[in-house]
């Protein structure tokens, strides 16, 4: 029964979310054929105009226009981008895995990072190490990722010159991304740490209160009282009870980290989701915006889904 109601609320979310797609991208002011076609749209006749149309399929009313989607989904097809002329499937393939190169192991970071730093807090709860820990995490969770990134892309790379100024690989490496992986990981590491960072602070806080909470617990009085050590208690005992409610914060702002992740990657000029994205908002490309909205909204379902029945495999309470 846990598991039918998860899989009905995914399906009713991914019907409501498809539809925003679709209605989202069209409420934006502009057309897509002025911006194809620039200054030529101006000695452009009423009958190519037509023509144009109904070659988009933007002549047709709203409603078509959605059954039309719905259709093609159900195929399996994604539709045809305006602006690059090719299968929207396609682009989505070549842009979509160096996104999933930034977000994954930004999710495992960034979870690391809030458990270890919270519970060091949490174990040291009032002292400078607590007061310092939570007001750097405090400052990272107000400041946005954009900015966070063009800072320290200023600072690390521009002016240190620790780390490439943007790109996924340098130009004298070709091929794909393990024709030279150590090149692929330097370009990577300050996008990552920065988005690491950044998501940790939001879960960091959670960490900390919950380990305060759990130290007050009968449990940990038992283990003090059968002579275990503070330093087990904490690392052992505490650790796998304050570190599972950070699963559902995972699940929960994930939506928010692939946004970091895209802003992310026009800041660093990394030819993800984030600049296909961009462009297709700068040039009213249809077509690629509910295709790439639909790809991460299904991501992100699907994770949350995972994490909620993972939630309660592991703490059966979850599934009353």
């Amino acid at each position: 029964m846990f598991f039918l109601r998860k899989s009905i609320r995914l399906l009713v979310s991914l019907v409501f979310i498809i539809s925003l797609n679709f209605v989202i991208p069209r409420m934006m002011p502009g057309n897509p054929l002025f911006t194809i076609l620039g200054p030529d749209v101006v000695g452009l006749s009423k009958k190519d105009y037509r023509e144009l149309e109904t070659e988009y399929g933007l002549n047709e009313p709203q409603y078509k226009q959605y059954l039309g989607y719905w259709s093609d989904l159900i195929k399996g097809e994604l539709g045809f981008s305006y602006y690059h002329n090719q299968p929207v499937t396609y682009l989505i393939k070549d842009y979509l895995g160096r996104t999933l190169l930034l977000l994954f192991p930004t999710v495992i970071l960034s979870s690391l990072l809030a458990i270890g730093f919270g519970l060091l807090a949490g174990r040291f709860s009032g002292s400078a190490i607590d007061l310092g820990i939570s007001v750097g995490f405090l400052t990272l969770y107000a400041i946005p990722v954009f900015l966070l990134g063009m800072m320290l892309l200023d600072l690390f790379s521009f002016r240190l010159n620790l780390f490439p100024l943007g790109g996924l690989k340098s130009v004298e490496c070709g091929g794909g991304f393990l024709s030279c992986p150590l090149d692929v990981l330097h370009h990577l590491t300050l996008p990552i740490l920065i988005l690491s960072f950044s998501s940790a602070a939001f879960k960091y806080t959670v960490v900390r209160n919950n380990a305060i909470e759990e130290e007050q617990k009968d449990y940990v009085l038992y283990a003090r009282a059968r002579g275990i050590g503070s330093h087990s208690i904490w690392w052992i005992h505490i650790l796998k009870n304050a570190s599972l409610p950070v699963l559902n914060l995972i699940a929960l702002h994930l939506a928010f980290m692939v946004s970091g992740v895209l802003l992310i990657e026009i800041v660093f000029s990394i030819n993800g989701m984030g600049i296909l994205i961009y462009e297709a908002a700068v040039n009213r490309d249809y077509p690629v915006l509910q295709g790439c909205f639909l790809v991460l909204t299904i991501l992100v379902l699907t994770f949350n889904t995972l994490v909620d029945v993972l939630s309660g495999v592991l703490d059966p309470r979850v599934k009353t």
